[in-house]
């Protein structure tokens, strides 16, 4: 490769993002942008009951209005063969799961607040709003119950009536007769009541879908989504009657996906049904109550959790009983991320000999809960960090002590975890050891002084920790085109949605041909062009990436042979260099898209799948300093300093990016985000952005530093990368709450620092200080 093209745009340099550029500009090209003629607007008619009968809908009202196209219900739908969206009938132990339908209209009975009864399709997005106005639903209120707890009680309102309990689905991992043992033999037991509370994906851009009978005869969709491939496969197999062949979906600009926009929702099902049916674009955009309404929510958990420790504070044992809302319905992810996903990670980088986990999936009369950035990770740390910082306080051992004698070691390498998770490489006290000097954490008590003297109470948070990627679907596809006219254009299924892998992808090709950017094309979103599973669990550089990479060798050594042959030279005796190859010793060469432009098709194209070895364990140091005024139990962060164990870094603008990012988000649940239903009515109460606190940029206007350690690169895949992007979420929130116990202990209030729930808003934290 050329020097300069590698020191300009090859891996291991911050290159200005691809995307950018178009969107700068306002030229980028969202769902909404797209205004095919003769689009028409759909709007849904949604239950204002958390449950209920539906008795009657009448539509004749709305039909009748100027405009409207078509008025639908639930019973119409299921006239029509519209079938409902495919559940998980049993968990990965052959366990039953108990759930209703998902259906794409509800009829009958509707289960939450917002689920949609009937749909409104008109010329304008004004007569479909007034129509949907127009449409009378009668309903019979049901008992209901949004609250977690409550709902797992026996006798609790049933969400799935004949059930007989709102357990959805059940796992046990571990030996419960082991970890009893080691209880026994305990010097000392820790104990933690720790809640996750539910909360919003919130991203820029609310979910939007069109669709529109194309000219060749197809349904086409165009969707903000981060697995255009999986809609398509639930359209085609599971929810209308149409053939593979018949639907394409494609993917331009998406503004944030965080998890939530994986899979399809009943809206997705709903457009592409109204669209074939009127055979005209259809075009549906949540405004943002529906997002609040109705999109897949985060978290939602609570834990009852123990751990047993000797005498020297070395862990013997992990015990762990959870509850996990699933919402009205219970999805694949909102079941498969409490009760097996965050567990893969619950242990983290300690040594815990034994485990015992009792972790249930409860039913509630609330939105669905799914995948949102970390996606059970976040909720495992945040367990182990809490557990691991009051054993310290309870066992007067130093909390960085405590860590240093339960981390696994290298010399322990592959390490099988209790829940039989292999971590290939780690040297997680050296990433502790980096992260403390980068916190200058010996200098805290300098930093605290000068805090109380000014009237507030400093804190002192870690979180040492790792995480899991890949989402365990290792295989990814790609293609190589090296066109006659001068452009390598690349096709991943991977799916960018704001965080730059149109751009890292680009610089893998360049590290890989030795070309210049421009002269790279990244094709990304489109299932005529490939199929795959899509971006997820921070999989698409590490599976995605990896593919590519060996595709591009393969396409290399191709057009290799294929210059020898024009050279009458062998392949072996070929140089290859910034896009020209040279018969060694001499000056006689031929050019890379010189030999494309000479085949019979005028270009050099390559398919290649590829499946990594296993997941990726990044993992990470990171620490926050916080202030408390304790005037109004106001908490600040003042300090936030992270080193983060990725492997290889491809562009380390992109992944500082995406390691920030995640972190505010992260601070956000710690301090601000609660998604709140009422218990008596069943209402959303946080339904808008009046009402819902979303981490801003003052929640980091403090000193913010992050660095990256390339030195214990990923042995699972070619190009020795780690998942990124959702290791800060996952550090953060941990780190922060642990710097608010610390505040609380230092100021006299160790039971408070035991007992605090996230977030911290300023009245709670007033309270804890003030025994109130």
């Amino acid at each position: 490769m050329s020097t300069d093209i590698a020191q300009r745009f090859g891996s291991g340099q911050s290159v200005r993002r691809l995307e950018d550029d178009g969107l700068l500009k306002g030229v980028g090209q969202y769902t909404d942008d797209l205004q095919p003629a003769g689009q028409l607007r759909l709007v849904f008619v949604r239950s204002p009951y958390p449950h209920a009968k539906i008795t009657s809908v009448d539509t004749a009202n709305a039909a009748s209005m100027p405009g409207v196209r078509k008025v639908v219900t639930g019973e119409e739908l299921a006239a029509a063969g519209v079938k409902p969206i495919p559940s998980m009938p049993a968990m990965p132990d052959g366990s039953p799961v108990k759930t209703a339908p998902r259906l794409v209209l509800a009829r009958e009975r509707v289960r939450y607040v917002g689920e949609p009864v009937a749909l409104v399709v008109a010329e304008t997005l004004q007569q479909a709003r007034d129509a949907a106005e127009a449409v009378w639903v009668e309903y019979e209120e049901l008992p209901h119950v949004t609250d977690l707890t409550q709902a797992a009680e026996a006798g609790a309102p049933e969400v799935y009536e004949g059930a007989g309990t709102n357990i959805a689905a059940q796992l046990r991992h571990g030996d419960a007769q082991a970890c009893d043992a080691a209880f026994g033999q305990a010097a000392h037991v820790v104990k933690l009541e720790i809640v996750n509370q539910r909360v919003s994906a919130l991203t820029i851009e609310p979910r939007s879908v069109l669709a529109w009978i194309a000219d060749d005869g197809r349904l086409t969709m165009r969707m903000s989504t981060q697995m255009p491939s999986g809609v398509k496969t639930s359209i085609t197999q599971d929810i209308l009657d149409l053939a593979p062949e018949q639907v394409r979906v494609t993917v331009g600009d998406v503004g944030g996906g965080f998890g939530m926009k994986t899979g399809i929702y009943p809206e997705d099902a709903a457009v592409a049904w109204a669209s074939w049916t009127l055979k005209k674009p259809v075009k549906w955009v949540a405004d943002r109550s529906e997002e609040f309404l109705s999109s897949f929510h985060g978290r939602d958990q609570r834990a009852r959790a123990e751990l047993a420790l000797d005498r020297e504070g070395k862990i013997l044992g992990l015990r762990l009983r959870t509850l996990a809302s699933t919402g009205a319905y219970a999805t694949a992810t909102g079941m498969l991320i409490p009760l097996l996903i965050g567990p893969w990670v619950q242990t983290s980088i300690y040594h815990v000999p034994v485990i015992d986990f009792q972790l249930q999936a409860v039913l509630t009369n609330t939105a669905s809960t799914g995948a949102y950035r970390g996606a059970g990770r976040p909720e495992a740390i945040f367990i182990m960090e809490r557990l691991m910082d009051e054993s310290a306080r309870q066992l007067g051992i130093d909390r960085i002590e405590l860590r240093r004698r339960n981390f696994i070691q290298p010399a322990q390498m592959p390490y099988t975890s209790p829940m039989g998770q292999i971590y290939d490489v780690g040297e997680f006290e050296k990433i502790m050891e980096e992260g403390l000097d980068l916190a200058d954490w010996s200098g805290f008590e300098k930093r605290a002084a000068q805090s109380k003297a000014q009237g507030k109470i400093r804190g002192l948070g870690i979180s040492t920790f790792l995480e899991w990627t890949g989402g365990n679907v290792l295989t990814e596809r790609v293609t190589v085109d090296i066109q006659a006219d001068g452009v390598i254009e690349v096709f991943s299924a991977v799916n960018q949605m704001g965080q730059g892998i149109a751009t890292t992808l680009a610089q893998l090709v360049v590290d890989a041909f030795g070309v210049p950017m421009d002269k790279v094309r990244v094709v990304l979103g489109d299932t005529d062009r490939g199929e795959g599973f899509g971006s997820a669990g921070s999989r698409s550089i590490f599976t995605g990436g990896s593919a590519l990479k060996l595709g591009s060798d393969k396409a290399l050594d191709q057009a290799r042979e294929l210059a020898g042959k024009e050279l009458e030279a062998s392949a072996a005796d070929l140089e290859y260099a910034a896009g020209r190859f040279t018969v060694k010793g001499t000056d006689l060469g031929i050019g890379l898209f010189e030999v494309a432009a000479k085949q019979p098709r005028g270009h050099i194209f390559v398919e290649h799948t590829n499946t990594v070895a296993g997941p990726s364990w990044p993992n990470g140091c990171h620490v926050s300093e916080v202030e408390i005024d304790p005037a109004t139990g106001s908490v600040q962060v003042v300090k936030y300093s992270s080193v983060n164990d990725v492997g290889r870094v491809v562009n380390p603008m992109i992944v500082r990016g995406q390691l920030d990012g995640g972190a505010v988000q992260g601070i956000g649940q710690a301090l601000l985000e609660q998604m709140v239903y009422d218990r008596d009515s069943g209402q959303p109460v946080t339904g808008s952005l009046m009402d819902y606190a979303a981490p801003r940029a003052d929640v980091v206007a403090c000193e913010f530093v992050t660095e990256m350690n390339e030195t214990v690169p990923c042995t699972n895949n070619p190009l020795g990368v780690k998942g990124v992007g959702e290791l800060g979420t996952i550090g953060a929130a941990p780190s922060v709450v642990n710097a608010v116990a610390d505040a609380l202990a230092r100021a006299g209030r160790k039971d408070a620092a035991r007992s605090l729930q996230m977030p911290l808003t300023a009245p709670k934290v007033w309270g804890m200080l003030n025994g109130v």
